[in-house]
């Protein structure tokens, strides 16, 4: 049994990171970085359907993948990666989805960006200023999150969000 449901979290973390990649060829340019909200929208999927390490591993095969065909870049990584993990911490703790909702945009949109600093500035030999991410991670963030509670909301009205966590326990 146990296996089994293991197996049904991967195949969903796997279908949520095939959007995220799908979902990150329509980036956004605003600011240093490449703005993605269908990645922010995944990660808050991911934190409230299968909890936080799968979604940290979504988070980093979806970064990984994007910078392998050239549609991310290396900051990807710590904002996605801290902000699934964050919304999935919150989300277990709490239950709440605006726990879920916080802990993605605190994540990303704050300690993601100020931990691209170094990246940008050691790995992409970017010269910049310790918080100039933090306003396009959280633009970017913000809306990623907002679509993620409304399709969260829609989910839970046609009765798939219960199916799916029944599914998955």
């Amino acid at each position: 049994m146990k296996s089994s449901n293991s197996t049904r979290k991967l195949a969903l973390a796997g279908l949520l990171t095939a959007i995220a990649v799908v979902g990150g060829m329509f980036s956004i340019p605003i600011g240093a970085a490449k703005c993605s909200p269908v990645q922010h929208m995944v990660n808050v999927l991911a934190a409230v359907l299968l909890g936080p390490w799968y979604a940290v591993g979504s988070a980093f095969v979806t970064s990984l993948i994007r910078n392998l065909i050239g549609t991310g870049s290396l900051l990807a990584f710590p904002g996605s990666m801290v902000g699934a993990l964050l919304a999935g911490l919150l989300y277990q703790r709490i239950q709440r989805l605006p726990a879920a909702f916080a802990g993605e945009v605190f994540g990303t949109g704050i300690l993601g960006a100020m931990l691209s600093y170094p990246i940008a500035v050691l790995l992409m030999g970017k010269t910049s200023a310790l918080f100039a991410f933090v306003p396009s991670f959280l633009l970017n963030t913000v809306a990623g999150s907002i679509v993620a509670v409304l399709v969260i909301c829609a989910l839970e009205r046609t009765s798939v969000l219960k199916t799916l966590r029944v599914s998955l326990r």
